[in-house]
């Protein structure tokens, strides 16, 4: 049976005959459904209708996207190390190409994911390239549209997926929501691989953070703060965001602090504007 993929963020639900009437993680306020209404597609479907790309960022590190575009459009970042390959975020796609590819390039050990956005077809992904594991932080469990065996809950604030590549949870976007650090990336300078918990800005440097991108909820100064300082411990050359060319190829530590002293000012009521009032 063909397993009900929501039109608006990917996520994958379990195979049944009917879908829900509405998806879960859309109609938390955080995401949105459209005025149209919930709309629903399948895996077949999107099989049938749509590839995923592959691009390398640097080495040991590709992207992998849907062409053409599909509901969020997030791409999955794929690190490659000598201990195994870990998938950081998910897509909506997995097709016997990609199962292919991915086998070529040494195959997959672990799939780590930043938040319940990006959960999409995480069990399709698990279960097509052998049953891999699925490491989601505890504190988003009541997000899982689709139960595996193959999914790993973890608690706390740090865990090591692989030698040299580290899921950190900042909370923030939501309760569980993660980052995850390579510390062999920029040519061991280190990479930060940051879904949603941060985003990168149009000028591929500065960063900002929120609760709701699409509904314009921002976090607290104290949200940030705590969030930041659980980065601070961890080196970064280059900052990774979840769309094809937002990264921040430079500085990125002493970027996401300058960005976060910005953010807290401003929405502390410290900033030019406010003094102006």
């Amino acid at each position: 049976m063909p397993v009900p993929v929501c039109t608006l963020c990917g996520t994958e639900y379990e195979e049944t005959d009917q879908p829900p009437d509405l998806c879960a993680i859309c109609a938390d306020d955080r995401q949105y459904v459209l005025p149209s209404g919930q709309k629903w597609t399948n895996s077949e479907a999107l099989a049938a209708g749509y590839a995923n790309t592959f691009r390398e960022l640097e080495p040991g590190l590709m992207a992998i996207a849907m062409a053409p575009k599909f509901a969020i459009g997030q791409q999955a970042l794929l690190v490659m190390t000598p201990a195994g390959n870990v998938l950081w975020d998910c897509i909506p796609l997995i097709d016997e190409a990609t199962a292919r590819i991915i086998e070529a390039l040494g195959g997959l050990s672990a799939i780590a994911i930043s938040h319940p956005h990006y959960y999409s077809a995480m069990v399709s992904w698990s279960e097509t390239l052998g049953g891999v594991p699925v490491h989601l932080h505890e504190d988003d469990r009541a997000w899982v549209m689709r139960d595996s065996d193959n999914i790993r809950f973890w608690s706390g604030d740090v865990t090591e997926i692989l030698p040299g590549v580290t899921m950190v949870r900042t909370g923030g976007h939501f309760a569980g929501s993660c980052v995850l650090h390579w510390a062999d990336g920029a040519d061991g300078r280190g990479a930060m691989l940051c879904g949603d918990t941060l985003q990168v800005n149009p000028d591929c440097r500065r960063v900002s953070f929120m609760r709701s991108y699409p509904s314009y909820m921002p976090l607290s100064a104290r949200v940030v703060e705590r969030l930041v300082g659980r980065l601070a411990p961890y080196d970064f050359e280059r900052l990774y965001g979840p769309f094809a060319g937002k990264a921040v190829l430079a500085n990125a530590k002493a970027e996401m602090l300058r960005s976060a002293d910005i953010y807290v000012e401003a929405v502390s009521g410290r900033g030019e504007a406010d003094r102006e009032a």
